[in-house]
């Protein structure tokens, strides 16, 4: 390849060329110690995650396509063990988890897929993704050197790896899969295991080299990965990673853009210009595959997410967000990261690496190649001073946290804290739950404690986990006693429970008297309620809860859940320790156990109807035919003014939601300095509001009319403030300086002079049905603040909205140049001019 002249056309078509022409023959997929080598080219490559069944088949074409024109080169993705194996032996690939329609739709997208097979997976999903059914074979201990589990691991992944071969999918076979994955950060656990953990993992990589697929296997996150199996990083940064061998290369398997939510936390920021900053380090110390974790966030559907208490809304803050098909804020400036990468390819991968101190904390990663190519990363890593550096006789400023890229050597593309691209604005807005019938609700309320024949009396208690294997997140257990008449009436009783998590309902004769919960931290609990007794027999029935499986950790199959001590103090003669009674166990609810939840049982005679629902009313089930929501935008729905529960739209599980409210006191900032090292603790946002309100709905489980809406309500809420809401684009924001890099990357050329300076720009752009209506802020000189909340400096030009207007109203995109032409005379000599604009589209 060429080192120098027109570089657009070649890096856009060839990623797109290579994987066409795979299609027809074998591709040779290789590595040495810089990169993946590709029928023999080595390769820079940009991944991004799309966890299939964290969306539906309906979505995947345009996810897809919303990652490759992001500048992805690859899709990756985990498979789900336990959503494909449902019983041992017994398959499921239907559906959401439809494993080869997914990889069709990225092959025929022109994409490479790197499998990340597993089968243990973590990935904050329910038991890592391991299937429940196994943790219960006799003799069987996960992730160690265990027979049992080590068979079924095999079994599973010889079955998807045949899957993949007879679907010609592997490179080696003239397919789009060029990496496979087995196991997933084990490395952190394996002394955890003794020395069973290290045979295991050597097991692990020996079973997978022998399935012959024709492409690396990688092993994230594992240390000691033998000779020909890469290891690869799992951090917010791993620029500074090495392989553990010279001949691997730098791989990194999952940069974290965002990071999961947990029920009753405020969610952690993670600014795109601080994702810029890691990946350009990456890619500038030498690194070759990069990939986003997650880039689609995804829904965890159907009970689906680990944890426990991770929210059904996963990784939020992903380029493309739960609800689908929509950049969140300022992501586009990655793909201009990207673009500014690809122009540095060759050079990258073939020229020889040098690396300058600029600075007690700057330097410049410099790449040379023989046929004169030239690139350079300067890096800024001082987390609160901007500098002005010195590299081959130019002065380049470098604000604090960042790096500029240099494909020439001379011009800077782009600065990863200068964020050129538009910052897209959305809300959520809301319709009413439309009902198709005058006769809108149907109800049905649980029996409190065992609703029919208990399936078992025990002393004391028992594990939660072990006692409903997963099959439902509801485990009733009852008890009584007697109160006698001497029972002295200004006693205050309470009642004291202690759980391994995850989360109970206390009723006392048949009265919900609290709830009591643990958090994605710690999920045991201690509550002490005050009761009121009455004379005679007393009953209780607690309705324990689990919120999801732990997904990760030593031996984490062997972490219970459940109830492990009851009693009542408070009382003359002293406590009554309730722990060792007679307990009554039901396992589940009577609504579960009926489907109230499938279509197929709209007309069940359990369903009562009623034109107003009950509100604030524990274990009630309701029932609703509502419509489609107007539009096309991604639907959400909106259940704040519910407590907690299930629920389903015409069957198909939406998942668990609980808006409950996060702490006040957590150190939430108003706004997020993007400078320094993240972590999940910095940016923290939604202190003291519901942790996720909105859930959501894929377009393609409506029907044209006639939907059922069915909700399982556990403690109480009002379903008439249920309602759909669209999560639609309504503004776009830019703010952009002088001094930003003003490099067209579309048409870039290095053979072009730097002397003459082309003046920066705004381009702003509404959907594609949509116009710029509407101008509300315009500041030509030194505005500050962000989106939506801009404002003027002293330094303002008068006729800012003027220009803006006249280059912009009643378009769907435009550009505004910060020049001379634009906008006159220079009011403020000696002041970095900036051009702040927020529209309005409608």
């Amino acid at each position: 390849m060429a080192a120098a002249g027109r570089f657009r056309p070649l890096f856009l078509l060839l990623p797109l060329l290579l994987v066409g022409a795979a299609a027809a023959a074998a591709s040779s997929v290789t590595y040495d110690h810089r990169s993946l080598i590709i029928d023999g080219r080595r390769r820079l490559l940009i991944s991004a995650s799309i966890h299939y069944p964290r969306s539906v088949p309906a979505m995947w074409p345009e996810l897809v396509a919303e990652a490759k024109e992001g500048g992805a080169d690859c899709i990756e993705t985990y498979v789900f063990w336990n959503g494909h194996e449902t019983a041992p032996g017994q398959y499921y690939f239907e559906d959401r988890f439809d494993l080869v329609q997914f990889a069709t739709v990225v092959k025929d997208a022109g994409l490479y897929l790197m499998l990340r097979i597993g089968p243990f997976v973590a990935a904050e999903w329910n038991f890592g993704g391991v299937p429940v059914w196994l943790h219960y074979i006799p003799g069987t201990v996960f992730r160690t050197n265990n027979e049992p589990f080590k068979s079924h691991m095999k079994s599973f992944t010889t079955k998807i790896v045949d899957m993949m071969k007879k679907e010609r999918f592997f490179a080696s076979q003239g397919g789009h899969i060029i990496l496979a994955q087995v196991e997933n950060e084990y490395g952190d656990y394996e002394q955890g295991y003794g020395a069973g953990g290290k045979a295991y993992a050597m097991w692990a990589a020996s079973m997978a080299l022998a399935q012959n697929i024709g492409v690396p296997w990688i092993m994230c996150q594992q240390y000691d990965a033998p000779e020909h199996v890469i290891n690869t990083c799992n951090k917010f940064y791993c620029d500074q990673f090495k392989p553990n061998s010279p001949t691997k290369p730098k791989i990194w398997t999952e940069n974290w853009p965002g990071w999961f939510q947990t029920f009753g936390e405020s969610n952690p920021h993670r600014p795109p210009e601080d994702v810029a900053f890691s990946v350009a380090r990456f890619f500038g110390k030498g690194g070759s595959v990069q990939n986003y974790y997650v880039y689609h966030g995804g829904t965890n559907f159907d009970r689906t997410a680990g944890g426990p208490f991770i929210t059904t809304s996963y990784d939020y803050d992903a380029p493309i967000d739960e609800y689908g098909l929509r950049r969140l804020p300022k992501w586009a400036h990655l793909r201009e990261l990207h673009k500014s990468i690809k122009l540095c390819e060759h050079s990258l991968l073939y020229g020889n690496s040098t690396s300058l101190s600029l600075g007690p904390q700057q330097e410049a990663d410099v790449y040379t190649d023989n046929s004169g190519g030239c690139v350079a990363f300067l890096a800024n890593i001082d987390s609160e001073k901007d500098k002005v550096v010195t590299f081959r006789n130019r002065q380049y400023d470098l604000p604090a946290w960042s790096v500029s890229i240099l494909p020439d050597c001379k011009n800077v593309v782009l600065n990863t804290a200068k964020v050129r691209s538009q910052t897209l604005m959305v809300d959520m807005v809301p319709e009413t739950l439309q009902a198709s019938k005058l006769d809108q609700w149907s109800i049905f309320t649980e029996r409190i404690g065992v609703w029919d024949k208990n399936d078992f009396v025990r002393n004391g208690f028992v594990d939660h986990i072990n006692t409903t294997k997963d099959s439902t997140d509801y485990l009733w257990h009852t008890t009584s006693f007697n109160v006698d008449r001497s029972y002295p009436a200004g006693n205050h009783p309470v009642l004291n429970i202690d759980s391994k998590g995850h989360a109970v309902h206390a009723f006392l004769n048949n009265v919900l008297i609290g709830s009591a919960y643990g958090n994605g931290s710690e999920s045991s609990f201690s509550v002490h309620m005050p009761i009121n007794l009455k004379t005679g027999k007393n009953e209780i029935a607690l309705l324990s809860m689990t919120v999801g499986l732990k997904s990760a950790g030593p031996y984490y199959e062997w972490v219970g859940a459940g109830l492990t001590s009851v009693s009542i103090s408070g009382i003359n003669n002293g406590t009554i320790d309730l722990s060792s009674n007679n307990w009554a166990y039901k396992i589940g609810l009577e609504g579960e156990h009926y489907s109230l939840f499938k279509p197929d049982q709209g007309n069940n005679q359990k369903w009562r109807s009623q034109s107003e629902p009950p509100k604030g009313q524990p274990l009630t089930w309701y029932k609703v035919n509502v419509d489609v929501p107007q539009g096309d935008d991604p639907v959400g729905i909106d259940m704040q003014s519910m407590g907690k529960g299930l629920v389903w739209l015409n069957g198909n599980a939406i998942g668990r939601y609980w808006p409950r409210t996060s702490s006040t006191d957590e150190r939430c900032t108003p706004s997020c300095d993007y400078r320094g090292q993240f972590s999940p603790n910095k940016c923290r946002i939604g202190c003291g509001k519901p942790t996720q309100r909105w859930y959501h709905v894929p377009r393609s489980w409506f029907h044209p009319s006639g939907n059922t809406l069915v909700v399982f309500e556990e403690h109480g809420g009002d379903p008439t403030n249920i309602t759909f809401s669209r999560r639609v684009v309504t503004s776009v924001c830019s703010f952009v300086s002088e001094n930003y890099p003003s490099v067209d990357l579309e048409s870039w050329d290095k053979s072009i002079s730097d002397d003459v300076r082309v003046a920066a720009k705004v381009q702003l752009s509404c959907p594609k049905d949509k116009k710029i209506s509407s101008i509300k802020f315009a500041s030509f000189g030194d505005p500050s603040g962000t989106c939506r909340s801009y404002q003027q400096g002293s330094c303002h030009l008068p006729s800012s909205l003027s220009v803006v207007e006249k280059a912009c109203l009643n378009t769907n995109s435009c550009t505004v140049s910060l020049s001379e032409e634009g906008f006159g005379k220079d009011i403020c000599p000696g002041i970095t001019k900036t051009l702040a604009i927020e529209a309005n589209c409608s």
